[in-house]
């Protein structure tokens, strides 16, 4: 019977590997070493790279990234799973029964000249002794979905109209900010910016005319020089807010003065102004340090306070809340 055993087992060893070629799923198998032992035909055709290329060789990651790091079967045949948090942004943990894991990533596949989107699942083979031996790794081009999701995520936090963050997106960030602020008891400004009798411009050029102004207004906000932690959001109407993460009152002025600046300096006729012949827009602007005495609605108030003292104090000027300058002075 040993003898017997013996000579099925090559032959097994043949017949899995050649089921693994021929399965129609991209896969690719390797050794506790992360040398490729097998390549299979699906996974030629997804990655663009012959099998003749890697079997033998650590150098699969280039079927998949541009520089060297570890594929989801390199980090289970390294026992490495700790850097998975670092790796894959989604994944599964390895169970304490040596199951597989599961990840999802952006994979740029050099060899075929495209980025996508893969779902990717290693499961571990383990000898009757309890010894690793290899590593399988399945994938699926999820590429299809993921932007019909991403699709999806934008339309629900972009105003459609003007390309920028809408009115949800504006209060998630001013929430998630505040709370950060309030951690690490430092500045969060906010900029509320309302277009200058923009009532007149639809009434001069009509709804598509002010579509057009609300357009020119928000790229000129987006041309500015924002950080990238920093949020220009549609607020509602003809309003617009800026979020200014770690910035103190002075920074905040400053950047709103430059916004007023270059809406005035893009010279969008307007024939309907009493301040000048072209749109204008008026500023508020008002920081506060958050402490547990206030919430996320105190900003809003007071930005909408100040925006209110610069439109009833001759527009197309920048006005700051009083109420915050010596809390953005003392956090300074």
């Amino acid at each position: 019977m040993e003898q017997e055993s013996a000579v099925r087992h090559p032959q097994d060893r043949t017949f899995a590997v050649k089921l693994m070629e021929h399965l129609v799923v991209p896969t690719f198998v390797v050794d506790q070493e992360c040398r490729v032992l097998v390549w299979n035909r699906a996974c030629e055709r997804l990655t663009g790279v012959a099998a003749a290329e890697v079997v033998g060789t650590r150098n699969h990651w280039q079927a998949f990234y541009s520089k060297p790091r570890l594929c989801l079967a390199d980090v289970l045949a390294q026992g490495r799973g700790a850097e998975l948090a670092t790796l894959y942004p989604f994944h599964t943990e390895p169970s304490e029964l040596g199951l597989g894991v599961r990840a999802e990533n952006w994979c740029v596949m050099p060899r075929v000249g495209e980025r996508l989107y893969l779902a990717i699942d290693a499961g571990p083979i383990y000898a009757e002794d309890g010894q690793l031996i290899a590593v399988v790794e399945t994938l699926r081009d999820m590429t299809e979905h993921k932007n019909a999701q991403l699709a999806l995520q934008q339309l629900a936090t972009v105003d459609a109209l003007t390309g920028v963050a809408n009115r949800r997106s504006f209060d998630d960030k001013l929430h998630s900010e505040w709370n950060r602020a309030r951690r690490q008891n430092g500045p969060l400004s906010l900029i509320m910016a309302d277009v200058d009798y923009f009532k007149p411009y639809n009434d001069l050029y009509g709804h598509q005319g002010g579509d057009e102004c609300l357009k020119a207004v928000s790229a000129s906000l987006q041309r500015q020089a924002f950080r990238a932690g920093d949020l220009t959001a549609r607020y509602g109407g003809e309003e617009f807010a800026v979020i200014l993460p770690n910035t103190g009152l002075d920074g905040a002025r400053e950047v709103a003065e430059r916004i007023r600046a270059g809406i005035e300096h893009d010279a969008l006729p307007h024939a309907g102004s009493l301040v000048a012949a072209c749109v204008t827009i008026s500023v508020g602007v008002a920081s506060l340090v958050p402490d547990h005495d206030c919430q996320p609605g105190s900003l809003v108030a007071l930005a909408d306070q100040a925006l209110y003292a610069a439109k009833h104090s001759g527009r197309n000027r920048v006005c700051v809340a009083p109420a915050t300058r010596e809390a953005s002075l003392a956090a300074g």
